[in-house]
């Protein structure tokens, strides 16, 4: 499991925390740019990468030695990040000021190969399971910006509501769904993506941020920066069926590939909260981070292997 330790807008961090799962504890530190959010491994669990927002570059880093690969030169003020399921590209959104564009990373080269313009202070990012297209939530434009990966050109715009401040997104497995969060009002929007429109509009929390579903599909999880919680959705009814209590200003959460625990960082007391899916509530709390954002699972990282 990694962690961005983004620290505080004053006292901006850089490093990567590793946490292994078998005893949730912090085992090592990656260094990386200056105010990492978000982080990406890729599919097969081999690689990391990390915009550093005030750093304008991309780290990439080795899973299996914790030892940083390269870094990659990408836009304005890097924030979000995903890698496609194939495993060959990697989206990053340039968040700046200016910048409103998605660079494109080969991971074959980790050279950008194309930079895309989308809306106004692009965010977060999601793939389609068959890598074909990807979502892009645009934070000051209030849309949603759908981009043909074959030809990385942007092929749809959604409009999600003014001044509603999308921020994160994430698709079900089946490629039907996408579930957005809105953190001025307090809701996630449902998108089509047979159709690239909203259907469903759900309340959840105060100032939702970050989300992650389970691997089967049946539960998303939505963080709620503003109220310190974490709602659970249930897909088949896009209803709320669970709020759990997590740490102070919570910011986005992951989900073990075996779909058995959650992790959420919170981002004001240096924690990660570690939620049992079956249960929906909080089992363990991991302290010792600095203003904790970004979170992916990778591979489980045993301390016999670092």
């Amino acid at each position: 499991m990694y962690v961005t330790d983004a620290g505080q807008l004053a006292t901006p961090d850089n490093r990567v925390s590793v946490i292994d799962t078998a005893t949730n504890t912090i085992v090592a530190d990656i260094p990386v740019g200056t105010a990492p959010l978000e982080i990406a491994i890729t599919p097969n669990g081999a690689f990391g990468y990390v915009p550093a927002l005030f750093s304008n570059n991309v780290t990439v880093f080795n899973t299996a030695t914790n030892a940083v690969v390269t870094t990659i030169p990408v836009g304005f003020q890097p924030l979000g990040v995903a890698v496609s399921p194939d495993g060959t590209l990697v989206y990053v959104s340039n968040h700046g000021a200016g910048a409103n564009s998605v660079s494109v990373i080969s991971t074959a080269t980790n050279t950008v190969i194309a930079t895309i313009p989308v809306g106004l202070q692009p965010q977060g990012i999601a793939f389609t399971p068959d890598s074909a297209f990807a979502y892009v939530a645009n934070e000051n434009s209030s849309s949603v910006s759908v981009i043909n990966t074959a030809t990385n050109t942007v092929v749809a715009t959604i409009t999600i509501g003014i001044g509603i401040r999308p921020r994160s997104i994430v698709i079900t497995p089946n490629g039907q769904f996408a579930y957005l969060t809105n953190e001025n009002s307090n809701t996630v929007s449902v998108i089509s993506t047979a159709t690239n429109t909203v259907v469903d509009i759900i309340p959840v929390g105060t100032g939702p941020v970050g989300t992650a579903i389970t691997p089967d599909g049946a539960f998303v999880y939505i963080v709620n920066k503003g109220n310190n919680t974490v709602s659970v959705i249930d897909t088949i009814t896009n209803l709320v069926i669970a709020t759990i209590p997590v740490g102070v200003s919570p910011d986005q959460v992951t989900i073990l590939p075996d779909g058995t625990l959650a992790y959420v960082t919170n981002q004001l007391d240096n924690t990660v909260s570690v939620i049992d899916i079956e249960t929906n509530t909080v089992i363990d709390t991991i302290p010792g981070f600095n203003g904790p954002t970004g979170i992916d699972t990778g591979t489980i990282c045993l301390v016999s292997e670092l």
